[in-house]
């Protein structure tokens, strides 16, 4: 099961939430059964870029491997393999639906799919078999998507940080940590048993 974030430009909010997923897959128990592979791209990428270096400085506090990183441009082909695509903000949402039409029912904003993953119904999720529980919990968050309250447009992105402080940095990379979470709880074989690694230098 694969699971496709996107941003801009695939030089911080993108490769911070595929690292950091891939750190969850790769130190807690019962992640790696549910066979979930993470990826990133960006709709404006250039490719073959490094990561941006305070992206790469806020993974590195949280404990998260940054070698081996280039950016990538998103295409259509991407997104028909993905079967999750998770994006930093609506207008990455609506540049990969225009992309590939057929992906709208599994593509949100990751704070967009945070908030709705809050509202399905969990046992559902966990009665499946663990390499299956992916493909149920999206089929649960579409089927939410359209009766869920409204919130403000801007409180399902994740803000830019590019040319911010590192300390935006972090607090972006801590806001991707924690929309990831209700994820990672579900896809786990205990609810709420498992989190992404605690930062060892909070700011």
């Amino acid at each position: 099961m694969r699971i496709l974030f996107v941003c801009h430009a695939n030089l911080c909010r993108s490769p911070i939430a595929e690292r950091l997923l891939r750190l969850a897959i790769g130190t807690r128990p019962g992640l790696a059964e549910v066979g979930v592979t993470a990826a990133s791209a960006g709709t404006h990428a250039r490719a073959e870029t490094a990561m941006h270096p305070l992206a790469a400085e806020a993974l590195w506090e949280m404990g998260a491997d940054t070698g081996g990183f280039a950016t990538r441009r998103v295409h259509a082909g991407m997104l028909a393999r993905a079967d999750l695509v998770l994006t930093a903000a609506r207008e990455q949402r609506a540049a990969c639906v225009t992309l590939a039409p057929d992906s709208l029912r599994r593509t949100f904003t990751l704070r967009q799919f945070a908030r709705l993953t809050g509202e399905v119904d969990a046992a559902r999720v966990h009665a499946a078999e663990p390499a299956r529980r992916l493909g149920v919990l999206v089929d649960e968050v579409h089927r939410t998507r359209g009766g869920a309250q409204p919130v403000p447009a801007e409180e399902d992105d994740v803000p830019d940080p590019v040319g911010r402080p590192a300390a935006d940095m972090y607090a972006c990379a801590t806001l991707i940590q924690a929309s990831l979470h209700p994820m990672l709880c579900l896809l786990a074989d205990a609810p709420g048993a498992h989190t992404l690694a605690t930062p060892p230098h909070p700011r």
